[in-house]
């Protein structure tokens, strides 16, 4: 299918791309990019540099006739999340990623593809290679772990870049323009449980949410998509009410920025009451298919009987962590009053994890406004601080704020216009944007944000449509020899 793949049009950026799927970039390890970034420049005779945080930055001159223009700066980044469905095996610190053509789209087998952003990587280091291509000064700028919590965007020394306009390469609907994003942070609860001797004469069941879409926790949020924590949740919650279940284990969810798809608990009822619970999750299992029949139609709810384990989590804990799931907010908790349609404020629910004698619940908060992010990370903070939980909060990242006089938006629509015959879509976006830490770096920069389509983004159903990548290289293209002279 490499093969598939590498013909596709245009053949230098698909080519790129291939090299991208084959280099694993975990967030947070990203060595094997960053050293590919750095042969390949040297392999071309640009100039490259890293910087402590990991960064790359390569430049290449202008291309002859059109040395009077500002520099640009492409920028993307080097990491990708890294999800998978439970029953795929791979080593993402070790292994490619398996992609193949479907229709008309790009997927991977069972795990996230990494469009996101190996498209922006592939695209700029197209520019990079290619001859033909028109454009002033270059400056690449791949940025470190920005999955995890934009460390490079973060670190980035405010005399590392000399460009006048920077183009993200980091978004995901073809046809739409950004030049705003929300910012965002994390909310971590952490409390301690005691372990209890199992009692006797019980049967054990794990009880397992799966199939759900996913998703990324900014675009895909006002989706109306299942979220694996709360379904489960409420399962436990009813079998706790009716039968007395005894929790011993829960898993559900990975990543801060991902709706979760799945999760799992393993518990243990009594005896007399082993029909009726399989009989509650019967039902359950109806009910929340029906409830999702629009959004959501590989969701299923299974139960199976597992070996009894040795101990399981004290009543009172067990008790405190269903109440605060249910209690926790999950999705959008406001719209816009001035762009339709546009999610102002919103929460993520989207890990809780066992490990040792602690539960862990991460979270993530999004607001285009400040005073609002601040006050939903307070919101769900008082839901695990009521249980005695022990919450902490993450850095968070600022938002980016609309220019209304962007001269390089007034290029890009100039150029979607004439290369389509149609206008784009002019958008803020409820994801995060490395735009927002650059844009405090190098406050007189003038940015714009833009991508070829990827949809499921942030989990193994991430497909990257074909034909728009096409549109994203002419596009890019066409901006770039049309940059004002200095």
């Amino acid at each position: 299918m490499e093969n598939q793949i590498t013909q596709l049009q245009p053949k230098l950026l698909w080519h790129y791309f291939n090299e991208v799927l084959n280099i694993p970039r975990p967030s947070k390890h990203e060595e094997k990019m960053a050293a590919y970034l750095i042969n390949f420049a040297k392999e071309k005779n640009l100039n490259v540099v890293q910087d402590k945080a990991g960064n790359v930055l390569i430049t290449k001159p202008a291309s002859k006739g059109f040395e009077n223009l500002e520099t640009t700066v492409l920028q993307s980044h080097l990491d990708m999340v890294c999800e998978k469905n439970s029953d795929k095996i791979h080593d993402f610190n070790n292994d490619p990623i398996e992609a193949h053509i479907e229709g008309e789209w790009v997927k991977a087998n069972g795990t996230t593809l990494g469009a996101d952003d190996g498209i922006g990587i592939a695209a700029a280091l197209a520019i990079l290679a290619s001859n033909d291509v028109e454009h002033g000064p270059i400056e690449c700028l791949f940025t470190a772990d920005e999955e995890t919590g934009l460390t490079g965007a973060f670190a980035l020394e405010p005399t590392l870049l000399k460009g006048k306009y920077l183009l993200n390469l980091d978004s995901e609907d073809e046809g739409e323009i950004f030049i705003g994003c929300a910012g965002g942070k994390d909310t971590t609860a952490e409390f301690s449980f005691s372990k209890v001797q199992t009692p006797t004469t019980v049967k054990a069941y794990r009880a397992k949410i799966s199939g759900l879409n996913g998703g990324h926790s900014g675009d895909d949020i006002n989706k109306g998509l299942g979220n694996a924590n709360k379904l489960l949740n409420r399962f436990l919650g009813d079998a706790t009410i009716n039968y007395n279940i005894k929790l011993a284990d829960i898993d559900g969810g990975n990543l801060r920025n991902a709706i979760p798809r799945e999760a799992f608990a393993d518990f243990v009822v009594e005896e007399k009451y082993a029909k009726k619970i399989l009989s509650l999750a019967k039902s359950f299992n109806e009910k929340i298919k029906l409830e999702y029949k629009d959004t959501e139609q590989g969701l299923n709810f299974s139960i199976d009987e597992i070996a009894t384990p040795l101990d399981i989590i004290d009543k009172v804990s067990q008790d405190k962590l269903i109440h605060v799931l249910n209690a926790c907010p999950h999705g959008v908790i406001s719209m816009s009053k001035e762009i339709e349609n546009f999610v102002e404020t919103s929460t993520n629910l989207a890990s809780v994890k066992i490990k040792d004698n602690k539960i862990i619940i991460t979270t993530s908060q999004r607001s285009s406004v400040e005073a609002a992010k601040e006050e939903i990370c307070k919101v769900v903070a008082n839901v695990f601080e009521f249980v005695g939980a022990d919450v902490s909060h993450g850095d968070g990242y600022p938002g980016w704020a609309p220019n209304a006089n962007s001269v390089v938006l007034e290029i890009a629509k100039r150029s979607y216009v004439k290369l389509f015959n149609k206008e784009p879509k002019v958008l803020a976006i409820h994801a995060g944007l490395e735009c927002g830490l650059i844009g405090e770096k190098y406050p007189k920069m003038d940015m714009i944000s833009f991508g070829p389509t990827i949809k499921g983004a942030h989990s193994p159903d991430e497909r990257l449509k074909i034909d728009t990548v096409g549109m994203f290289w002419d596009l890019t293209v066409e901006i770039l020899k049309n940059i004002p002279k200095k």
